[in-house]
């Protein structure tokens, strides 16, 4: 694509992409990492242009000065490469997953017992409040994850777990996106859903959990 391309045009086609790379439709889950990767660059202003200026007149990886020194340069040895690579990952787990994480988990765990007390009387004005003030809580905490999955890329040796991390993530904006469907109509079908999804986003979270245990870092 064209570094003068515009933001319209970047986003579309960004989509074609991932409609024939997604993993649901037999595509690669690595490939959907990188593409979701180059477009939160390419979407951020100041980032894009960080990123056209090391596409221009310095090569990749290099400065007037000279070359910048980078974990996996073929010049380190393999035991600085490797120690980088592990440094880079914690600092990720600490600052990205882990607050994404706790994030989550005040989003998932309150819902059995919020939908409990709107089953009462779902056409009770009270509780149909504290059950949207919920939601509203939930969608401002995941504008929080969003924003904290965008400050910083996943490192290479956790790309599966950072493409898992996504779809948890996603599962969870979809089914406040139902369930606040459901608060407008009273359609069961929209609750049904939304349930069903957090459910799932509560499996998808406990695998990623433990698999960072097994990261042992």
């Amino acid at each position: 694509m064209s570094p003068l391309a515009t933001v319209a045009q970047i986003k579309a086609a960004y989509r074609a992409l991932v409609k024939l790379h997604h993993p649901d439709l037999g595509g690669d889950a690595q490939r959907i990492l990188a593409l979701n990767a180059a477009w939160e660059a390419l979407r951020d202003g100041p980032r894009r242009r960080s990123y056209d200026a090391s596409c221009g007149v310095n090569e990749p990886g290099t400065s007037e000065a000279g070359p910048v020194p980078d974990a996996s340069s073929p010049g380190r040895p393999r035991r600085q490469r490797g120690a980088a690579s592990d440094e880079q990952l914690l600092v990720w787990l600490q600052q990205v997953y882990g607050p994404i994480d706790r994030l989550l988990a005040q989003v998932i765990n309150p819902f059995p017992a919020q939908l409990r007390a709107l089953s009462a009387d779902p056409y009770d004005d009270r509780l149909m409040a504290e059950f949207c003030a919920f939601l509203e809580q939930g969608q401002a905490r995941l504008e929080k994850v969003v924003a904290l999955y965008r400050s910083m890329a996943c490192p290479r040796s956790a790309q599966g777990f950072g493409l898992s991390l996504y779809h948890c993530l996603s599962q969870v904006q979809d089914a406040l996106g139902e369930l606040e469907r459901y608060t407008m109509g009273y359609v069961d079908s929209y609750l049904h859903d939304g349930r069903e999804m957090l459910r799932e986003a509560k499996r998808r979270r406990s695998l990623l959990q433990e698999e960072r245990r097994r990261l042992e870092l």
